[in-house]
């Protein structure tokens, strides 16, 4: 899929999910890593800070098995530990 200004916040939220597959066991990551470069800088700023609330809220419950939130960077951005 490709992602222009226009993506839904859902399918953003589906493709950062399906991406985790790509992360190895022990990673440490942030959701825009779950991106390529140009791919997040298509992502409106307010629909980036929707979807790391959405993937946290993801995170903290059926994604629990598979990622830890693990805290924040200087400049605030979730960090995550794939299990």
């Amino acid at each position: 899929m490709i992602i222009t200004s226009s993506t839904s916040l859902q399918d953003l939220f589906n493709m950062a999910v399906q991406s985790l597959s790509d992360v190895q066991s022990g990673e440490i990551f942030l959701v825009k890593d779950l991106f390529r470069g140009f791919e997040w800088n298509r992502i409106e700023i307010g629909a980036r800070t929707q979807l790391g609330r959405m993937f946290f809220a993801y995170a903290q419950t059926e994604g629990a098995i598979a990622v830890t939130p693990l805290g924040k960077t200087p400049q605030n951005q979730q960090i995550y530990k794939k299990i």
